[in-house]
């Protein structure tokens, strides 16, 4: 274990291990009950009250995260052992200060919260430092820029984004010179920090996305980080938002070993312990790095049903200095559900009828407010392949019903 982590102790009393969140959405939620089963003391902060993670933390705040002087005398007031980014807009300059100063300990590090949470860092270290295959791309501050950049040898078809937004937020299919203006106001409306700056991709013909999740932890064995991969997650998405995943995602072993190679290289580069969702294009045997996390990957729900460890617990695990297991028990898929309405709380109908499907179960986030495109729950099943699996978390899907309360 490393030495600057303290032992496991009684949550709320001198002995406890402080976890700080910086953002508790689903995901955040279910790293908070893996941290809790483990016995330690979470804090969950979010830009919003009664955030999904907030409803079962020990303590839960509401600030800007992005504000450096609120997020400051947040740490001072509850000194964390362990700070937890779940979300990219924060002052990660900040974070880098809190821990330089010895404050508390960031994960994986500041360093990677800081260059994941804006695409140009991570797209540079990436392609211009570590050499990773990636698709042709450029920035641009202006629409005459972007304009410019895809002129100048992107061409079309390409992907517009904001350097920092998540989700698929702002991001935009290019088909021609007419979808540039409406794609710079989009990427504008959906960045998560006000920053006039998006990075344009060259369209990669690929075959299908994985999200390779890649876990540093503590080797038992030796007391060294070690590297672990999960079986690859194939995933669907529409709009940019993932609506569907499933594990293991069938691939040559060429292109599996390729993506392990790429995902183990930027995950080291980037340091600490953790999970990280590295997300690739693969088409036959190539393999193409697009994006990372440096936490829990949103496709990656659908280790809640398939692996022996969900990305949660080996989070946990890992950022407390524990030994992990990324194996995989039987192949599941799980399928978003979406709010369907614009509501301040909703009641589900089919529920019963849905977890009637052999092999299912499900997650309602309890998030506070619904609208259209919120991910409101996701669906989850097992099958004796991953196309059992995909129908059974599809039915699950389909059978619950969100409705205006």
């Amino acid at each position: 274990m490393p030495q600057t982590l303290p032992l496991l102790g009684t949550p709320l009393s001198e002995a406890a291990l402080r976890v700080m969140l910086l953002g508790a959405g689903e995901l955040g939620k279910e790293v908070i009950i893996a941290l809790q089963r483990l016995g330690a003391e979470v804090i969950a902060v979010d830009r919003y009250a009664n955030a999904p993670g907030q409803q079962l933390a020990h303590r839960a705040h509401v600030i800007d995260m992005t504000d450096a002087q609120a997020l400051r005398a947040l740490v001072q007031a509850e000194r964390p052992h362990l700070i937890v980014p779940e979300i990219e807009a924060i002052a990660t300059q900040e974070l880098l200060r809190i821990e330089a100063e010895g404050l508390a300990e960031v994960i994986p590090t500041a360093r990677a919260a800081q260059l994941t949470m804006n695409r140009e860092g991570i797209r540079r270290l990436a392609a211009e430092e570590l050499g990773l295959p990636t698709s042709p791309y450029a920035f641009a501050d202006s629409l005459q820029a972007l304009r410019q950049a895809v002129d100048a040898g992107i061409g079309y078809p390409c992907v517009v984004k904001p350097v920092m937004s998540s989700s698929g937020k702002g991001q935009s299919v290019l088909r021609g010179p007419e979808d540039l203006q409406a794609a710079w106001d989009y990427a504008m409306a959906g960045g998560r920090v006000q920053l006039a700056r998006v990075i344009v991709e060259g369209f990669v013909d690929f075959d299908y996305e994985i999200t390779q999740l890649t876990v540093r932890a503590i080797d038992p064995a030796n007391d060294e980080v070690s590297t672990y991969f999960c079986d690859p997650i194939g995933h669907l998405q529409v709009h940019g938002d993932y609506v569907e995943s499933w594990q293991p995602q069938p691939m040559s072993a060429l292109a599996l070993q390729r993506s392990r190679e790429v995902a183990g290289k930027v995950t080291q580069a980037l340091g600490g312990r953790g999970i990280f969702g590295v997300e690739l294009f693969v088409r036959g045997d190539e393999v193409w790095f697009s994006e990372v996390s440096p936490r829990p990957h949103d496709t990656g729900l659908v280790t809640l049903c398939s692996q022996r460890q969900s990305e949660f617990e080996l989070h946990a695990r890992a950022i407390l200095g524990l030994p992990v297991d990324a194996g995989l028990r039987e192949p599941g898929a799980s399928a978003v559900i979406y709010g369907g309405v614009d509501a301040r709380a909703l009641r589900f109908e089919g529920v019963a009828q849905a977890l009637a499907v052999p092999r299912s179960d499900l997650r309602l986030f309890g998030k506070p407010e619904s609208y259209q495109r919120r991910r409101m729950g996701v669906a989850l099943a097992a099958g004796d392949d991953v196309a059992q699996a995909r129908e059974r978390a599809a039915q699950v899907a389909a059978a619950v019903r969100p409705r205006a309360a």
